[in-house]
């Protein structure tokens, strides 16, 4: 079963020689505060192979005293192993801490663990990625009363959160987008063509589905966070050195405080906690190294005073008793960045550059095709289907960037929500509120555009087919409808107001888990029954895609419901739920990527549909080219009634009004019962071969044709 888990995930993960048999601490965490003993490093390795745990532990202690160490080791909740140890005894001896001395103190050894508690500790431990678990320590005084405590989560070396997958999601969107161009590409000038599917919009969805799910103020699985963190770029958060280090000082030159919020804040106690795990690292390492040859090592204390009191002082000057465990105790978003080496003050204006470097590359991109295109129509044979792009740039552009906004959306106002009520800048604050009017606006605009514009057919023509058959309005505004049938056109306002609505609900109840999955799970429920009840997709592929997205997203939230602390339920029912989260979304993803490759190949050798479409209508076109010009009258192309006889105008059967007389015909009201007043209409029009005006018949003689000679009716008309 767990082959089958890593087989579908695609993660990749190739765990390290060295901890592919070993559980190990990865940072740590005081759990007790104003005790005379302050840890200042912990480091607990377990190898299976050996059944042996390795410690190496530092501080300071205020006086000299004798202590009594528990080590407890837990994995979801549950107790897997706890063993309380003097070090003073003879069962494990350690010099440096019988007594502990006054002042600083670094002591480090190794012991074998009795089988049977080795056998408590199940194998999948050292399997599953991520593993929840911790290892405490605490020392307790001569008198019982604990006088130091410190804790440390544990790892096997194995993670979802892999740069492999980031990339090849990247590279996934990146298909999506360029298989989205070439089908606009092919469908220029061909107004109510749809794009295929799936398409960037549809990709980007869901990765941003992906990673906010993993933004909410929720306890999640360790394995469940790692996860959502390779999507985290799909929604703007990308970070690097320079580029936090000018927003730090943006802030600061606007207000912010950049005290424990801020890139180096957040680097140094980053540093600090990476820089004494990788030591102890090493020299773990070199232990097992020489256990392989067979030799069991019981490292040799070591206590150096000088290298003690300097680690000290810089580890209490980078972190000001602050872990790396704190920065990332914390829940919703700032956790993320914090994860992600962005500060939550700087999340928006780390979004803000990413967004305004996308759509500088967008403009770069489309002026350089705008060049190439040029100067390929001055020396070149140039394309013809390529003529609309080159007349187009600049609506090209704003098309372009009005998709990214369009797209965007959720995203944005996710953003701009938790600036304006986490934020400390003015100045971002500021650029938050204005952006999100301004994108707002953008959207408003051109509902209330396209809106008008189906007002304005429907009056004119009777329906708002135009919207799609219309070339022109089909070239501005199809990127907001295109997808859709032709009676539904206007869904794109529920989806702008979804987008809306859930950006709101994440960012505005930071700090409040149950609201957000809640709230959540209301708006993606409303919007599946919308696309269930209507099914408004033109093409099945769309239908079946878009369809199939969404029920992910309803049971994706509804699963983030178990990681409510309010709902009590153990870890382990959370970690079990995280792995299923991921299963079921990474299977969508591969589902994904499979369907834009086979769209691609597809794309490649099949002839383009609307070449297909322009081809046959140029040919009926020759063919009509051909016919004779006749008379519209006597048209080849018209059923026309057989002519009827003068003299046979007895055996007409009139109908209506004509009803009483349809045997006498030439009794009727006004006729004074001469042949030459009387005149035939078939269909109700009279038509006077001299004056030729036209008037309704409505079971009369029209008193205009009064003592006219009768003409002959034909096809409805009388000539």
């Amino acid at each position: 079963m767990r082959t089958l888990i890593w087989a579908v995930l695609g993660l990749g993960v190739v765990p390290q020689a060295l901890a592919a048999d070993t559980l190990s601490t990865k940072g740590f965490n005081l759990c007790m505060t104003d005790s005379d003993i302050k840890v200042q490093n912990l480091d607990v390795s377990y190898t299976r192979s050996t059944n042996e745990v390795v410690f190496d532990v530092a501080g300071t202690n205020a006086k000299k005293q004798k202590v009594i160490a528990t080590l407890t080791v837990t994995a979801y909740g549950n107790e897997l192993y706890s063993k309380t140890f003097d070090p003073c005894g003879s069962e494990i001896h350690v010099d440096q801490l019988c007594p502990v001395p006054a002042g600083t103190f670094s002591a480090s050894g190794s012991y074998n663990i009795p089988d049977n508690y080795a056998s408590q500790i199940p194998a999948i431990a050292f399997n599953i990625p991520d593993l929840d678990g911790q290892a405490k320590m605490t020392l307790k005084g001569e008198d019982g009363n604990n006088v130091a405590c410190v804790e440390s989560e544990l790892s096997n070396g194995k993670s979802t959160s892999v740069k492999g997958v980031a990339w090849a999601s990247a590279g996934i969107a990146a298909g999506a987008l360029a298989l989205s161009g070439l089908s606009a590409v092919g469908a220029a000038g061909h107004p109510g063509a749809s794009s295929s599917s799936p398409g960037f919009g549809d990709v980007m969805g869901w990765f941003h589905s992906m990673a906010t799910n993993g933004m909410l103020s929720v306890s999640y699985p360790t394995v469940y966070s790692s996860f959502t963190k390779n999507f985290a770029w799909s929604t703007g958060l990308i970070s690097w050195d320079n580029m936090q280090h000018s927003i730090d000082d943006f802030r600061k030159a606007t207000g912010g405080n950049l005290t424990q919020n801020s890139y180096t804040y957040l680097y140094d106690v980053s540093s600090s906690t990476t820089s004494s795990s990788n030591s102890t690292t090493t020299k773990r390492g070199l232990d097992m190294v020489l256990r392989v040859g067979g030799d069991l090592l019981v490292r040799s204390v070591e206590t150096s005073q000088s290298d003690s009191t300097n680690s000290s002082s810089s580890s209490s000057s980078n972190s000001g008793d602050i872990s790396w465990d704190d920065l990332t105790s914390v829940k919703g978003l700032e956790k993320v960045g914090n994860e992600l080496m962005i500060p939550s003050a700087n999340i928006f204006m780390t979004v803000l550059l990413i967004f305004a470097i996308v759509v500088a590359v967008v403009v770069v991109g489309i002026l350089l095709v705008k060049v190439i295109l040029e100067i390929w129509a001055l020396y070149g044979n140039f394309p013809a289907k390529l003529a609309t792009f080159r007349k187009d740039y600049w609506g090209l552009m704003a098309r372009t960037i009005t998709n990214m906004i369009l797209v965007l959306y959720s995203i944005w106002v996710l953003y701009c929500v938790y600036q304006l009520k986490n934020g400390d800048s003015w100045a971002a604050k500021l650029l938050a509120a204005v952006t999100l009017a301004v994108f707002t606006a953008v959207l408003a605009f051109f509902a209330w555009r396209i809106i008008h514009m189906a007002r304005k057919y429907k009056k004119a023509e009777g329906d708002t087919a135009a919207l799609y058959d219309n070339k022109e309005t089909w070239r501005k505004y199809s990127l907001f409808y295109d997808n859709y049938k032709k009676d539904f056109w206007w869904l794109f306002v529920p989806i702008i107001v979804y987008s809306l609505a859930k950006g709101c609900i994440i960012a505005g109840a930071q700090g409040h888990g149950l609201a957000q999955s809640a709230g959540q799970l209301v708006v993606e429920a409303l919007l599946l029954i919308l696309l269930l009840w209507n099914r408004p997709y033109v093409t099945k592929s769309s239908m079946g895609i878009n369809m199939t997205i969404q029920i992910v997203r309803v049971l994706s939230v509804a699963c983030v419901l178990v990681f409510v602390e309010e709902l009590g339920l153990s870890q382990t029912t959370k970690t079990v739920t995280g792995i299923v989260l991921i299963v079921i979304q990474s299977t969508l993803t591969g589902v994904l990527a499979i369907l834009i490759a086979v769209n691609a190949i597809i794309m490649c050798i099949r002839e383009n549909p609307h070449a297909k479409r322009r081809k046959e209508a140029e040919k009926a076109d020759r063919d009509l080219d051909d016919l004779t010009p006749l008379d519209a009258r006597e048209s080849l192309l018209i059923d026309h009634p057989p002519k009827r006889d003068y003299n046979e105008v007895n055996k007409f059967n009139f109908t209506g009004p004509y009803e009483p007389y349809r045997d006498q015909p030439y009794n009727r009201p006004g006729s004074n019962g001469s042949r030459e007043n009387l005149v035939y209409a078939d269909y109700g029009v009279a038509h006077d071969r001299s004056s030729s005006q036209q008037s309704r018949h409505s079971g009369r003689r029209s008193p205009s044709l009064e003592g006219r000679h009768p003409t002959t009716a034909g096809y409805g008309m009388a000539y």
